[in-house]
């Protein structure tokens, strides 16, 4: 019985869904077995101990059902998705030197341009490996390391021994065990004991073949009294298969050491989003989430903050776009195991034209976590009547010497707001617009400015030709 095509309705979103040549070098084959598993770790050039990890990470996705909760994810099936792909490239550290095509792709996205402007490092990862990298030499000197995961486990083995998987396990949920026995690409960063990271260090992420996933794998450890910024961005192109995104992220920051984590996620609307994201945060640390979720059909992406140390602290600053055929179940989880620890959630959704925005968050505070401090907030706009938004909070308190709150608000766009605007010359559709743009404007002045240009720029494509 021949299958349905998977249709895909879509706006014009420009350049993200300029699409290249499926060019390669090595692909694997469709599907998931421990042959294609086995094969992907020779291409990768393993060593014996992740050639077993992914062996075994494959046998915990056998053996772990599909989750009960959330979106249907019907659509998925892994004998059409392709794991690996291998660009027709090695990884360049000089832009001239990466193919035309790809250079061309990442020069519209604005990545060298972002470098040579702002930016301490650069990784580019397009399909499964990454594709240029550089860091500079300044910070070279004082230690840091930013490379790509593959180099890493040559050039880093015990270090990434050490820590890989280790916060996120297989066992954890199904996709974090295909992630496990598949992963490919990403970035791993380590800042020593004490330097300050003063410009952000940039890792995007492209697909461009039909059919694959994607799952990266990023690794960071900032170091006793250390501080980073480390901004992360993907899109993809459209194509009426589905495509599959499953990566993972951990985190570890030491004591006294900062982390800021931006992300700006803009997969197009055949993509399934589910991604794992984890920092682990010791005595007087603190991790800083900033999110913005605008494509992939689906997407179901919660970080997780551990405060594991006394006086961590852990902030959250997400938006999310759900527009027509789309369901972005996203939020933010904060587990407070140590005394003194604070943390904030901030979360803002907006959809419109029969999109569903979900916000699933968890707040646990444990019995030795006293004096504890936690807020959330989630807000949500819907644009019309099709749209839903649903908040599903769910907060756990072990121990009473805490302050906790938690507030929701669902609304409109107000009647006299747009009458306001107009009545001092803004068309209807730009009036929407600018109410929609300030309400995501509390997380896009934590952005850094070309993100917060980007993440306008898709409220415009979101917004054009749709409502008004």
């Amino acid at each position: 019985m021949d299958k349905k095509k998977t249709v895909v309705e879509d706006i014009d979103r420009g350049l993200y869904d300029i699409k290249n040549k499926d060019r390669y070098r090595y692909k694997a084959s469709k599907g998931l077995t421990p042959q294609i598993v086995l094969d992907i770790s020779k291409e990768k050039n393993d060593p014996e101990w992740m050639r077993e990890f992914r062996l075994r990470s494959l046998e915990i996705y056998n053996q772990t059902p599909m989750p009960t909760w959330g979106p249907s994810l019907h659509e998925l099936d892994m004998d059409d998705i392709v794991t690996y792909v291998r660009p027709d490239t090695e990884m360049k550290g000089k832009w001239q030197e990466v193919p035309d095509d790809i250079k061309d792709t990442f020069e519209r996205l604005g990545i060298p341009q972002a470098e040579r402007e702002s930016l301490a490092g650069v990784g580019a990862q397009y399909d499964s490996e990454v594709v240029y990298h550089s860091v500079k030499e300044e910070l070279v000197k004082q230690g840091v390391v930013y490379t790509d995961m593959e180099s890493a486990l040559r050039e880093y083995e015990p270090m990434i021994k050490e820590y890989f998987m280790k916060l996120v396990t297989p066992n954890d949920h199904k996709f974090v065990a295909l992630h496990g026995a598949v992963w490919s690409g990403g970035s791993f960063v380590y800042v020593p004991p004490g330097v300050q990271v003063e410009i952000p260090l940039q890792s995007y992420f492209r697909l461009n073949s039909p059919g694959a996933g994607q799952f990266e794998h990023t690794l960071i450890i900032v170091d006793k009294g250390a501080k980073l910024h480390f901004i992360e961005g993907c899109s993809a192109p459209k194509y009426n298969v589905t495509n599959l995104h499953a990566g993972c992220v951990e985190l570890y920051i030491k004591e006294d050491a900062s982390l800021r984590y931006s992300t700006i996620e803009n997969w197009s609307r055949n993509m399934l989003n589910l991604n794992t994201k984890r920092a682990l945060v010791e005595k007087n640390g603190s991790i800083e989430w900033v999110s913005g979720s605008f494509g992939s059909k689906i997407s179901m992406l919660y970080p997780r903050s551990i405060l594991k140390g006394e006086g961590a602290r852990a902030e959250f600053n997400g938006v999310t776009f759900a527009a027509g055929g789309q369901v972005l179940d996203t939020g933010a989880a904060v587990i407070h195991a140590a005394p003194y620890t604070s943390s904030n959630i901030n979360s803002r959704s907006i959809s419109k034209g029969g999109g569903v925005a979900v916000y699933r968050g968890a707040v646990k505070v444990a019995a030795n976590a006293h004096h504890c401090k936690s807020l959330v907030s989630c807000e949500s706009l819907m644009l019309d009547d099709l749209s839903r938004s649903d908040t599903l909070p769910v907060i756990d308190i072990q121990n009473d010497e805490v302050d906790i709150g938690h507030e929701a608000k669902i609304g409109r766009i107000s009647e006299e707001a747009i009458f306001y605007l107009m009545s001092r010359g803004i068309s209807e559709q730009e009036a929407k617009a600018m109410i929609v743009r300030g309400f995501a404007e509390p997380i896009a002045k934590e952005l850094p400015l070309e993100y917060a240009v980007e993440m306008n720029n898709l409220i415009n494509i979101e917004l054009e030709g749709t409502i008004g």
